[in-house]
């Protein structure tokens, strides 16, 4: 009983007992954990201005409504290519020796998933747009606009990088200019990128399979409109009109409408970057990064050659296939 009467005694011995659960059940497996898990091969660490972007990104709250984690349910594969495991998380680092604010998986997805937005997304003029006005890009978005990341000026330096923004959203004769702050945060945005698993190794499966959500109840085949919302309205717009000086109309638009189709094949599967001279953004390979079947590209083209105005011929499956092995098949000589 003296032991229980020594309140030191009974303190010091609690302390001790803390110190070594501690040590066996949180940091011994930590350290455990941090050894087994290293950094996929083809990794890369966030350059400084994606490391500055990242404390930006968690500054002005960001964090609050994106996730960065694909999981393994099936209506996650919009997001990235497979699920994610804990070696795309193994390279962050805690921010200082007060903050671990290392991984930003988060837990609330109001807005889109970012484990893979520099592939889904690359364009820098996309990014900057949307964050000066989500509405400019997606009428629908209940984004927070991040004005104070932009200056209005009169006129702009040969080194400033001016954001393609409507001229209802600007003061008259002003041109908006991205800071430095915008900047590195779209380049943080751009680095998010899932990285391939080494050959070999296999690829966690997506569990959970529901009805696809993407085809038409009476035929059962891919539904063109619901994928170009999901894949392409947020440059180009619900009206296909695109945006002024940023993102090319398709209505009307000589591609879209050419009566074989090679050309707009290639560039829903491996991006266009041919209007840059024009002031449009680079196009990413929307098809390449979001796995598109042929079905998919075939509902998708239709949905364009009809809509808005548009009355070109359907095109077939088949032969959006014989487009695809031509195109294969020219890049495999280059």
């Amino acid at each position: 009983m003296e032991f229980f009467d020594d309140h030191k005694r009974l303190y010091r011995t609690a302390f001790l007992l803390f110190i070594i659960l501690t040590l066996f059940v949180a940091i011994i497996p930590a350290m455990t954990n941090q050894h087994n898990n290293a950094p996929l091969p083809d990794a890369s660490s966030l350059s400084a201005a994606a490391r500055s972007g990242k404390a930006l990104f968690i500054s002005n709250g960001c964090v609050a409504c994106h996730t960065q984690q694909v999981r393994n349910v099936d209506m996650d594969k919009v997001w990235g290519g497979r699920p994610g495991i804990a070696a795309d998380y193994a390279d962050n680092h805690r921010t200082d020796f007060w903050r671990n604010t290392a991984t930003l998986m988060g837990t609330e997805r109001t807005g889109p998933d970012l484990t893979d937005v520099g592939n889904r997304q690359p364009s820098l003029d996309w990014h900057l747009t949307h964050l000066f006005n989500p509405r400019i890009v997606a009428p629908a978005s209940i984004m927070p606009a991040y004005p104070w990341l932009f200056q209005a000026r009169d006129t702009a330096s040969i080194s400033d990088v001016i954001v393609k923004v409507p001229e209802e959203y600007i003061p008259a004769g002003t041109v908006i200019v991205a800071t430095q702050d915008a900047l590195d945060l779209v380049a943080y945005l751009q680095e998010l990128k899932q990285v391939k698993l080494p050959d070999g190794v296999g690829v966690p499966a997506f569990l959970y399979g529901s009805i696809a959500t993407t085809t038409t109840a009476a035929s059962g085949t891919p539904d063109g409109a619901t994928l170009y919302t999901s894949n392409c309205q947020s440059c180009h717009q619900q009206n296909g009109e695109g945006l002024k000086g940023a993102f090319p109309s398709l209505k009307g638009s000589k591609v879209v409408l050419d009566p074989d189709p090679i050309q707009l094949v290639d560039v829903i599967m491996n991006g266009f970057d041919a209007r840059v001279s024009e002031g449009y953004g680079i196009m990413p390979a929307v098809g390449t990064n979001s796995h598109l079947s042929a079905e998919e590209v075939t509902a998708i083209m239709n949905h364009e050659r009809s809509s808005w105005g548009n009355n070109a011929p359907a095109v077939t499956t088949a032969q959006v296939r014989k487009y695809l092995e031509e195109i294969n098949a020219k890049a495999a000589n280059k």
